[in-house]
């Protein structure tokens, strides 16, 4: 029987070891890697023949073994507020979400890390829709690449990426073989040339993922708090039942003594009647003290089904202030996007069920202590 075409290499997600280590196979010197990023990621070039400073041969040889292919628009959405959303085609049938929000001063682009959620966290819609599988760093690094790229062309005005968040669809540190490398290339100025304050990955507190990345590429930290208590946060965050506000809060202070004393951000979506009363407002300072950190305030996003509702402004001002009296920056997220399901928790994708997501994230969990 006749074998089928041989796969070829998408070289997007290949940062610059990875694209060195690639032309090395090729038998082509390690400097082709630089040339290849700049045309990828700086100049939004896809076509090897467009690619003039490349030798013919190298050009052709490229062509018949490798590949560069960003995501397929499925569908694009603009929000009445700026906020522009895509559904973006990945392999196997999968489609995950990116969120660019223009502001005054910056443009941040928040991306996806896995086609769903295996967090089942009770109050954002897209973990409750269940998990499919891990996106590759390529299918990671290409919702920037479709996003620069399509800011570039100036439907959306003057608008570019200076900021990229870690804060769609998944939770990155069950992700890191696909998220390192697409930390080095938006790190990297052949490519992206982000500044570290200007990445940031937020976690639900995946414990060995924040101990691993300590000693990796340099990014802010965001941790999805939303409770001061473990009986509370149980409720809303099942993974604390095996990584507890001991274990981590342990892990944020080695983080902070690593990337020498950096201010870690604490994600609390504000809950009415669950967790934005004055007690637990007292209890968040008690429990951040002597950690450096500001804490970021996020209105609930209701979607069907949910039970619960967003607090007042009311709770939130009280909550806010009782938070600052102690000396922790605490902002409010402002809600962006809702109009088209855009908003913090909102993000959805087609999915695995309840019983296969737990059973991945045990085997991403255990693979995780094995490495820590």
């Amino acid at each position: 029987m006749a074998a089928g075409p041989a796969i070829k290499t998408n070289l997007i997600g290949l940062d610059q070891a990875g694209l060195e280590g690639y032309f090395a196979e090729l038998g082509e010197k390690p400097y082709r890697a630089r040339q290849l990023l700049q045309w990828i990621h700086q100049r939004g070039v896809t076509d090897f023949e467009q690619m003039t400073d490349l030798s013919r041969n190298l050009r052709e040889k490229l062509a018949s073994v490798a590949e560069i292919v960003p995501p397929r628009v499925i569908r694009e959405q603009c929000s009445a507020d700026g906020t522009v959303k895509w559904l973006l085609s990945e392999a196997g049938g999968s489609a995950v979400e990116t969120v660019f929000i223009p502001e005054e001063t910056r443009g941040t682009l928040c991306i996806s890390s896995q086609v769903g959620c295996m967090l089942n966290c009770t109050f954002c819609s897209t973990a409750t829709q269940g998990f499919k599988r891990n996106l590759s760093s390529a299918e990671i690094i290409g919702q920037v690449w479709h996003a620069v790229n399509t800011l570039a062309d100036g439907r959306f005005g003057d608008r570019k990426v200076t900021n990229i968040v870690f804060m769609g669809m998944g939770e990155p540190l069950l992700n890191l073989d696909a998220v390192i490398p697409a930390l080095a290339l938006l790190r990297n100025d052949l490519a992206y040339g982000l500044a570290s304050r200007r990445v940031t990955i937020s976690t639900a507190g995946v414990v060995p993922g924040i101990d691993q990345l300590a000693d990796g590429e340099e990014f802010a930290l965001a941790v999805s708090l939303h409770a001061p208590t473990d009986e509370l946060r149980e409720r809303l965050v099942p993974l604390n039942r095996k990584y507890p506000l001991e274990a981590l809060m342990a892990a944020c202070q080695r983080f902070v003594r690593v990337h020498h004393r950096r201010s870690i951000t604490f994600e609390y979506t504000m809950i009415n009647g669950v967790n934005d009363g004055r007690a637990q407002a007292k209890g968040l300072v008690r429990l951040l003290n002597g950690l450096p950190c500001k804490i970021n305030l996020i209105p609930f996003n209701p979607f069907p089904g949910t039970p619960f509702q967003p607090s007042t402004d009311e709770a939130i001002y009280e909550f806010q202030k009782i938070t600052r009296a102690a000396g922790i920056i605490t902002t409010v997220r402002k809600t962006r996007g809702d109009d088209i399901d855009a908003a913090c928790g909102q993000l959805v994708g087609q999915l695995l069920s309840p019983s296969e997501r737990r059973r991945v994230v045990q085997e991403q969990l255990a693979r995780q202590a094995l490495t820590a």
